[in-house]
């Protein structure tokens, strides 16, 4: 078993909230070697195409993601293992919170530019030094009152 591949355990906790699999057409490839493929893609974050063959073929783990992003069946799981963690008094509701506010921003984002866009080299130094030492989100560096241009 590789590391990041779901153990028999934590398999059987989500497999009530995965799909049926049947309906009409050819029969699904199995749930859990496409999850494994998910994991294994979301930890190395390779590209699609790059996904090795023992989890199937990539274009099936991509479509599988897609079809259960937009029908909810992650935040099934998610509600599930959450209501799981929370009767056995795991999760402290008061801490739990995803806040993407605090997520830094690269230092492309900072003053990077476009492609082949003419730069200034005074600009992108400064923008990168305050990058690396200054405040650690680009709210905070707004509400900072960064300078538009260099001193």
């Amino acid at each position: 078993m590789r590391r990041h591949e779901l153990t028999d355990a934590q398999y059987e906790a989500i497999r009530p909230q995965l799909p049926e699999n049947g309906g009409r057409g050819g029969r699904w490839t199995d749930h859990l070697k496409i999850l494994d493929g998910l994991f294994w893609r979301l930890r190395t974050g390779c590209p699609w195409r790059d996904v090795p063959e023992r989890y199937g073929p990539w274009s099936t783990v991509y479509d599988r993601f897609r079809r259960w992003s937009r029908d909810g069946t992650f935040d099934r799981i998610l509600r599930a293992l959450q209501a799981r963690l929370d009767r056995r008094g795991r999760i402290d509701w008061e801490f739990f919170c995803i806040d993407g506010t605090s997520i830094r921003a690269s230092l492309a984002a900072a003053g990077g530019g476009r492609k082949g866009a003419r730069r200034s080299p005074r600009t992108t130094r400064r923008v990168a030094r305050a990058a690396d030492s200054g405040p650690r989100s680009t709210w905070s560096w707004t509400v900072a009152g960064f300078p538009s241009r260099p001193r």
